[in-house]
């Protein structure tokens, strides 16, 4: 069993070596696709930077829409699936790995992100499926199927793109989202009470799991309206607490800030300290960003199809916040304070989480609790988006079934604690792979639909622009 979970997790992350560094295929594919579509819309990213804020505010939003949940309850949803141990320990293995300049291209690939994430979080709305009670199926599952049948005149390839993605997705959440966060929050959870041989929670890791998985059941009976209302609050303060101890550890060295940004353009651009070099940097920046913001995997699309709008046009412009604050702010935060302290440089150098909490250390010494923290609400909260995806991806497997997708929750909930107390790396690998798999058909859904979502976008700005959708606060 464990060679074909490997030899899978093989496939998907098939790499090539750029100058001394492996780079897995799946990494160029969203790459090209952020490239690409943000030459297609003329920046998008910026240019619609302001009107994603607008509609968070509320600015255009009329409780009378169909859908389920608000502009800011489904980017907060789509936020807390996105923020987890990819903007702490992934980004600390980008500076061991690429130096300092890695953080550099690690924004890049988030600006390019901003634009994949407002073309697939469009199209999830322009395509869902409203149900009899009032809720909705979206996400890339539904413009697969039709939007692909619609355009190329092939239903047969439609339909096998989107079965190809739900099964990916229902893969990713059960492991990737849900065994893989559970997993390295009983770890850090046992680290920060005193390690394996000290801490009382050493050795319990089966009731850490269940208790994590009654957390979990809690909040996603409700389906995706408790989802939100739990998300809409966890995700401001978990950023907040998290930026606010980075801060604390930045401003405690206050003067290497000049040389710590320094040494970010000086090792995007000359490669110094990084394995492979400029090449080495990029690599590895883009790497850990696409990891850790997910354009392009399209699974954002499915909470972002939740949200209550008759134009789907503005949840795009709301995605385009998703990766700018999940990378260009909190992944920066952790890069920067890692680089300033100077800790990914000594001889014996932590690696992963262990760097990041050495960093919070060198400043106070109770501080690698605070990052305890920050590290099970992170996973706390990947987990309950994800189960709303993989619920998704079940329920469109069956035929938007209710019965399957509450059967989903249980076996979610079981796999919760399989994670808490699993130390089989091929398992937590191939929910990895099954995440970065998604990618494949969602991207070329992406291509096949350029034509279609810039005719809706911007069809919904003209109308701003004429007053026919006039402001309604």
């Amino acid at each position: 069993m464990e060679d074909v979970l490997n030899k899978i997790s093989e496939i998907v992350f098939f790499a090539v070596t750029v100058n001394g560094t492996d780079v897995p295929l799946v990494v160029f594919w969203l790459i090209c696709a952020g490239v690409i579509f943000t030459a297609y819309t003329g920046f998008i990213n910026i240019r619609g930077f302001k009107q994603g804020i607008d509609l968070v505010r509320g600015k255009y939003s009329d409780p009378n829409d169909a859908g389920e949940v608000s502009h800011f309850q489904a980017l907060a949803t789509a936020v807390s699936g996105t923020v987890g141990l990819g903007n702490i320990s992934g980004v600390a293995v980008a500076i061991t790995l690429g130096g300092p300049g890695a953080m550099f291209w690690m924004i890049m690939a988030g600006f390019l992100g901003m634009t994949t994430k407002f073309v697939e979080c469009m199209l999830g709305v322009m395509y869902r499926r409203q149900h009899a009670d009032g809720s909705v199926s979206g996400g890339p599952m539904y413009y697969l199927r039709d939007g692909v049948a619609q355009v190329t005149k092939m239903p047969v390839l439609g339909k096998v793109l989107a079965a190809a993605f739900a099964i990916f997705c229902v893969g990713g959440a059960l492991g990737g989202g849900n065994m893989v966060q559970s997993n390295q929050a009983t770890v850090q959870l046992i680290k920060a009470t005193g390690g394996k041989q000290d801490s009382p929670l050493a050795g319990q890791e089966l009731w850490i799991g269940i208790a994590f998985a009654i957390l979990v059941g809690v909040v996603i009976i409700g389906g995706i309206k408790s989802i939100a209302k739990v998300t809409e609050k966890i995700v401001p303060f978990m950023a907040v607490l998290y930026i606010t101890a980075c801060l604390i550890v930045i401003l405690g060295n206050i003067g290497s800030i000049p040389d710590a940004i320094g040494k970010v353009f000086d090792g995007a651009f000359t490669g110094a300290g990084a394995a492979g070099g400029v090449i080495g940097a990029l690599m590895v920046g883009f790497q850990r960003a696409a990891f850790s913001n997910e354009a392009g995997v399209g699974s954002a699309s499915i909470a972002h199809s939740a949200v209550k709008t008759n134009e789907p046009a503005t949840e795009g412009f709301v995605a385009i916040l998703e990766p700018f604050i999940d990378t260009i702010v909190i992944c920066s935060m952790t890069a920067l304070t890692i680089i300033i302290t100077g800790v990914y440089t000594q001889e014996d150098a932590s690696d992963g989480v262990a760097l990041t909490s050495d960093a919070f250390e060198s400043v106070i010494p109770w501080f690698p609790s605070v990052l305890a923290i920050a590290v099970t609400l992170f996973a706390f909260s990947t987990m309950i988006s994800w189960s709303y995806y993989g619920m998704k991806g079940i329920g469109y497997l069956f035929g938007d079934n209710v019965i399957a997708e509450n059967a989903f929750k249980v076996v979610f909930c079981i796999f919760t604690v399989i994670g808490s107390v699993l130390t089989l790396k091929a398992v937590l690998d191939f929910g990895d792979a099954m995440v970065f798999a998604m990618a494949v058909p969602n991207v070329i859904g992406l291509y096949i639909l350029a034509r279609v979502m810039k005719k809706e976008y911007t069809g919904y700005l003209g109308r701003i622009k004429s007053g026919e959708i006039q402001p309604v606060k």
